[in-house]
């Protein structure tokens, strides 16, 4: 068993995209049978720009190109998340003790139909539109923390 407090973070980007009804674009994971859903989010190339690496992530999840969003905040801070400990050794290669994430939250200015889950290489399964509020309750638990630091970041938006 690998020990997480000797491990570091990977870096990583989130998107908390809204639609013009202020609603925030969650999806299922592929490879999750859990009913959670979870933002656009994804971890960084080595040296990427947190900015290009967040819209590249939105884009390579769901289809929606850069043009397609605007940029209205940057979370002042990076915000982490550990992985369970029966996940640590088995994402990642065992590398990683979770994510430090830097945060953008994103106005849509495309449409539904913009949207495509069925990406070259899919993570989606299925995608739809939430309440702001209801994040929380709907991420898998170890990242339900990391949601309530997004909210709080953004809420002057929200």
């Amino acid at each position: 068993m690998t020990d997480p407090t000797f491990l570091p973070y990977r870096p990583g980007a989130g998107v908390m995209l809204l639609n013009p009804e202020g609603k925030v674009f969650v999806a299922q994971r592929l490879d999750s049978t859990l009913e959670a859903w979870q933002m656009p989010q994804g971890g960084l190339d080595e040296g990427e720009d947190p900015e290009a690496g967040a819209l590249r992530e939105l884009e390579e999840e769901t289809g929606i190109k850069p043009s397609q969003v605007e940029i209205l905040a940057r979370c002042p801070v990076e915000l982490t998340y550990d992985l369970p400990d029966d996940l640590v050794g088995k994402m990642w290669q065992g590398q990683w003790r979770g994510q430090r994430q830097s945060w953008f939250l994103c106005r849509f200015t495309g449409r539904d139909e913009d949207v495509n889950i069925e990406t070259e290489h899919p993570e989606f399964r299925a995608w739809k539109w939430a309440d702001p509020e209801e994040l929380p309750a709907m991420i898998v638990p170890f990242k339900k923390t990391l949601y309530e630091d997004v909210l709080k970041a953004f809420e002057a938006w929200l």
